[in-house]
C-alpha cells in the first residue's frame, strides 16, 4: 500500500458555521465515509483546519488510480461541496 493525502477545500471557508441543512447532511455523509475508511484500516488521519481554510485526509491505497477512486467516492467531493487536491505522500515521522 502507498500513502496519499488529499487536501479538501470547502466551497467557502465559513461552511461549518453557515451551512444549509443540505450541506450539513453532505458533511455528515463525508464524515461517515472517512469513518468507514478508518474502520477498514485505510485512513491514517483526517480533520479540518479550525479556520475552515482546508481539511486533510491521509490514507493508504494500492496505487494512484485507487487513490483517485477514494477521493471521487467522498460524498463532499462528488456533490461539489468541496474540491480535492490529491498527492502521493510519505510519512517520515509519526507519533
Amino acid at each position: 500500500m502507498k500513502t496519499f493525502v488529499y487536501l479538501l477545500h470547502p466551497c467557502r471557508p465559513t461552511l461549518i458555521d453557515d451551512g444549509t441543512p443540505e450541506e450539513f447532511e453532505k458533511v455528515g455523509e463525508h464524515f461517515e465515509y472517512l469513518k468507514e475508511l478508518l474502520d477498514a484500516g485505510r485512513l491514517v488521519l483526517a480533520g479540518p483546519c479550525e479556520d475552515g481554510a482546508f481539511g486533510i485526509a491521509i490514507f493508504y491505497a494500492e496505487d494512484i488510480a485507487a487513490a483517485e477512486q477514494v477521493v471521487s467516492n467522498d460524498p463532499a467531493i462528488s456533490c461539489g461541496l468541496m474540491t480535492a487536491e490529491l498527492h502521493a505522500y510519505r510519512i517520515s515521522l509519526m507519533r
